[in-house]
């Protein structure tokens, strides 16, 4: 399911496992990852991060690309700034960097 692996060139995208260590991710997490196991997944499952979760996590790691991400989630409407402000204060990160995703959460949830 990479990049470039057939399929990623069949359906236009693709996944990336990572590492747990890779992330921050907000207090809880674990109690709320989502199971994919399908009879289309055989013998594999996937252990995916709840929506919010993910955006924290990418909000924390601050890339163009990853406020691109969240801002269209967050558009989209499948996540919620309201559960984002709540999770980001359960991180353990540099309080700079907290204050930064308070800031980003604050103007999305005047948005509404």
């Amino acid at each position: 399911m990479g990049e470039l692996s057939p399929f990623h060139e069949t359906f236009g995208y693709y996944a990336q496992g990572v590492s747990v260590s890779t992330a921050v991710l907000p207090e809880g997490w674990r109690e709320r990852i989502i199971i994919v196991e399908t009879p289309n997944t055989a013998l594999g499952r996937g252990h995916c991060l709840d929506p919010h979760d993910c955006v924290v996590s990418k909000l924390v790691a601050g890339r163009t690309k990853d406020f691109a991400f969240a801002d269209a989630l967050v558009h989209e409407r499948p996540v919620d700034p309201k559960i984002l402000r709540d999770r980001i204060e359960t991180l353990e990160t540099h309080p700079m960097i907290v204050q930064r995703l308070r800031s980003w959460v604050a103007v999305h949830l005047a948005a509404l």
